[in-house]
C-alpha cells in the first residue's frame, strides 16, 4: 500500500521505495537517503486540513512532513491492530507485575 494513502494513526513498516523495475528517481534517492528504508518502522502523526497535504510522518526516529505526491513512491506493509493490541497488553501488565 502506499504511504500516501494512509490516515493519521496508522503504523507499518516500510517495503520498499520505487516501483523495483525502473531505476530509482532523484526524489525515490532522496527519500531513501531520508530514512524510507525497507524494513523501517512508520507512523502517520497529523495531517494539513483541508486538503490532507502535507501530512506528518515518523520514519524511525525521525519526523518529516511530506507531500502526498512525494509519498507515493513509498509503499508500506501496515502493522495489524492485533499485534500492537498484544504489545500494549504487554506493557500495561508488567508494572502490574512488578507491584509487591
Amino acid at each position: 500500500m502506499s504511504l500516501a494513502a494512509l490516515s493519521p494513526g496508522t503504523r507499518g513498516c516500510v517495503a520498499g521505495v520505487g516501483s523495483g523495475e525502473a531505476p530509482l528517481t532523484a526524489l525515490e534517492r532522496r527519500l531513501l537517503e531520508l530514512g524510507f528504508v525497507p524494513g523501517e518502522h512508520i507512523e502517520i502523526l497529523a495531517e494539513a486540513r483541508p486538503g490532507r497535504d502535507p501530512f506528518v510522518v515518523r520514519v524511525g526516529h525521525t519526523t518529516l512532513a511530506l507531500r502526498r505526491r512525494e509519498a507515493q513512491h513509498v509503499f508500506v506493509e501496515l502493522q495489524r491492530s492485533e499485534e500492537s493490541a498484544g504489545a500494549r497488553e504487554t506493557v500495561e501488565l508488567q508494572p502490574a507485575a512488578a507491584r509487591p
